[in-house]
């Protein structure tokens, strides 16, 4: 099946394309991510995707940054906890952006890197996939069988960047306050 895979960064995407591939899937891969904040920092991750769509030979489109527009869907939701609101609202503009350029691109199916990470929630990304796309969603929880653990593997052999948090402005927040708070433990 050839598969459209929205591509939340290269270091899930390396064994999620993996994975794919033995399943016998062909992957086209899609960046699109205007909640990566700040541009620098989209940069190094769309870089990191780059080098992994390289290495393993597999075609990478990237969809536009609008981060601006991804500010203005959550502005609202600021203060939500991570995995909350915000994430769904988040989850949903890149995967329905994802949907639309499947038929651009000539895909049969779409699916998701983000449910690699053991901080997404699978349930929530699948069930807003099936909203979206409803049997053009390929259902996934690519954490599954040693996904995410496999991934950093992939990372630290290939000399990959690894992001310490989820890409947003207010993961970035909240992840400075984390480390001030384990400075100030010291």
């Amino acid at each position: 099946m050839k598969i459209l895979l929205h591509i939340c960064c290269g270091v899930c995407a390396a064994s999620v394309v993996e994975r794919l591939r033995q399943e016998g899937h062909e992957v086209i891969g899609f960046f699109f991510n205007p909640n990566i904040h700040p541009s620098q920092e989209y940069e190094r991750r769309l870089e990191v995707a780059r080098q992994v769509a390289k290495r393993l030979n597999f075609p990478l489109k990237l969809g536009p940054y609008w981060p601006k527009e991804w500010l203005r869907k959550t502005l609202s939701l600021r203060n939500e906890p991570e995995g909350g609101e915000r994430c769904r609202v988040c989850f949903r503009l890149r995967l329905l952006e994802t949907y639309r350029k499947l038929f651009e691109l000539g895909g049969e199916v779409f699916t998701t890197t983000l449910t690699v990470s053991p901080h997404k929630s699978a349930q929530v990304i699948n069930q807003i996939g099936r909203e979206i796309g409803g049997e053009r969603f390929l259902e996934r929880d690519f954490k599954k069988r040693d996904g995410f653990k496999r991934s950093i593997e992939l990372a630290k052999s290939w000399g990959l960047y690894r992001q310490d948090y989820c890409g947003c402005i207010y993961s970035l927040k909240e992840r400075r306050k984390r480390s001030e708070r384990r400075k100030e433990g010291m």
